[in-house]
């Protein structure tokens, strides 16, 4: 990936955290949906800046599956990443990460 997220950030793919069930012939448009909250791990910043100056490394690492709240990050559209997996992409804060579900 050529984006590099700076200081404290990290890029996520957001993935499904179970499969849609369709009840009936009830159709649910897109737009009603949630946006899934947990995701894939694709890039990681540098470490956050302390006051002293010094670097703190980030928890996450590359692969790992993560949570975050539902209106969390910015979302993202990186042209290097093949047409499919463009959308679901965002850049969000360490803090922002609630857990860390499997690493890598």
């Amino acid at each position: 990936m050529e984006a590099q997220p700076l200081h404290d950030r990290v890029i996520v793919r957001r993935t499904e955290l179970a499969e849609e069930v369709k009840v009936g012939s009830i159709i649910v448009p897109e737009m009603a949906k949630q946006k899934p909250t947990s995701g894939l791990v694709l890039a990681v910043g540098n470490g956050r800046i302390l006051e002293d100056g010094s670097i703190r490394r980030l928890d996450v690492k590359v692969g790992d599956t993560i949570l975050f709240g539902k209106f969390s990050g910015t979302d993202l559209e990186l042209e290097e990443l093949p047409e499919l997996e463009r959308k679901g992409v965002l850049i969000l804060r360490e803090d922002e990460i609630l857990a860390i579900t499997k690493r890598a």
